[in-house]
């Protein structure tokens, strides 16, 4: 037998373990663990070592490991010791060869059987003395289900606040799991809001599971810059939307004015159509879509936040602009690798006092805009790049949590272009 067992204990101390494990703590010369799980085994003849101290501790027990004393050691953990837990540092202080480990359930397995949910592709992280960037890409992502496990700087409460303030384009509840296996236990389903201002039992996990959309979250929604939430998205890709901060400045730079033909190409869930179609509801609005998938939410977020002026297209574009009457305002946020020829179609097409707005993330692209205009003597481009930061609450503090950088280009013929890009 290995010098060191390692036994995972839970919430019900020595009443869940197995009789095997119960013997091997019963015979062991000395006991290690925290005050918590020490308290279990208030009548163990062994020698009590805590870890208060966790590196005094750990130095013990290399010299005993040294001396080659008798007698086996025990240390007490959490639930599944290599489950974000102390095994690991244990193997990376201590020879594995030295090391045996017994699981208990661990608080996350506790987590989804109380609230009967499956949990194999469910993403799972700690923020236990650890940062939140990992957390905050799981969420920027839309993970379906992710499981937290806590500490006292990020209580299920700054988890409510941490998803407002990121302001996603979905809904997460939280489901807060309380002294699990204990007494007291609790299980509560809450959302970030009520979370901000509830309190919560020390030991506990969140299960973070994203909510089906069934309409705007918000009520009165703003004439523009609708929340990214308010938008019906791909379920695959709850992030792939126009963000809210970058809408706003495509609405600025297309200026559409009422009665005007809008072209919204690429236009994924149709969030900047929608914009468009509520600041200037008598424009006619061609939303442009190659999947069927945004086909079908640019109709959805129609009929919850539009008007009849908004026309959802399937097709391609150039292919499906032949179809289309001439327009006065052209936005080209996705071209599915055709962005020239979109270009040059768009050029035949736009009314003289017409303008393009393009809203591009890779440098690629942009490269591909700046070649087209170099190309042609009839246009000139002015660039923005637009960082977006949003500040987020981190326990007592606040950092920036910046989303990707988006260079917004608006090309307008020479002859418009008096001094600006104002009419």
């Amino acid at each position: 037998m290995t010098p060191i067992q390692v036994v995972g204990v839970g919430m019900d101390g020595r009443s869940g373990l197995a009789p095997r494990v119960q013997t091997l703590i019963d015979q062991a010369a000395v006991l290690v663990g925290s005050r918590r799980h020490l308290s279990y085994f208030a009548d163990a003849i062994a020698e009590t070592w805590s870890l208060d101290d966790l590196q005094t501790t750990l130095d013990r027990l290399r010299q005993r490991l040294a001396a080659d004393h008798t007698g086996p050691i025990i240390v007490l953990a959490s639930g599944d010791p290599l489950f974000f837990g102390l095994g690991r540092l244990l193997l990376e202080q201590l020879p594995a060869e030295s090391l045996t480990f017994h699981p208990h359930l661990s608080s996350v397995q506790l987590a989804f059987s109380r609230l009967k949910l499956p949990w194999q592709g469910a993403t799972l992280i700690s923020v236990h003395g650890r940062s939140t960037d990992e957390l905050m890409a799981a969420l920027g992502r839309g993970d379906e289900l992710i499981a937290v496990l806590t500490d006292p700087t990020h209580t299920p409460a700054a988890l409510g606040q941490l998803i407002l303030d990121l302001e996603l384009p979905y809904r997460y509840q939280l489901k807060v799991c309380e002294t699990l296996g204990g007494e007291d236990e609790q299980v509560r389903c809450i959302s970030p809001e009520a979370a901000i201002a509830a309190t919560f039992a020390p030991l506990n996990v969140v299960v973070l599971q994203r909510q089906a959309q069934d309409g705007p979250t918000l009520d009165p929604l703003p004439l523009i810059g609708l929340p990214d939430r308010a938008f019906a998205t791909f379920r695959d890709r709850p992030g792939l939307i126009t963000k809210r901060d970058i809408r706003i400045q495509i609405l600025a730079d297309l200026a559409p004015e009422p009665e005007q033909i809008v072209w919204d190409i690429g236009a994924g869930t149709g969030s900047v159509s929608i914009e468009i179609n509520r600041l200037c509801p008598t424009a006619q609005v061609y939303a442009i879509e190659k999947t069927a998938a945004g086909h079908g939410l640019i109709q959805q977020n129609q009929h919850r936040l539009g008007n009849a002026n908004l026309y959802p297209i399937y097709g391609s574009a150039p292919h499906i602009l032949g179809d289309l009457p001439d327009p006065d305002r052209i936005f080209i946020g996705g071209s599915g690798g055709h962005l020239s020829e979109i270009l040059d179609r768009c050029a035949d097409r736009l009314s003289a006092k017409g303008r393009i707005v393009l809203a591009l993330a890779t440098l690629e692209h942009t490269g591909t805009v700046l070649a087209w205009v170099d190309r042609s003597t009839a246009w000139q481009a002015q660039l923005r790049q637009i960082q977006v930061q949003h500040g987020v609450r981190v326990g007592s503090l606040t950092r920036w949590q910046p989303l990707t950088p988006i260079t917004v280009i608006t090309l307008s013929r020479d002859e418009e272009r008096t001094g600006g890009l104002g009419d």
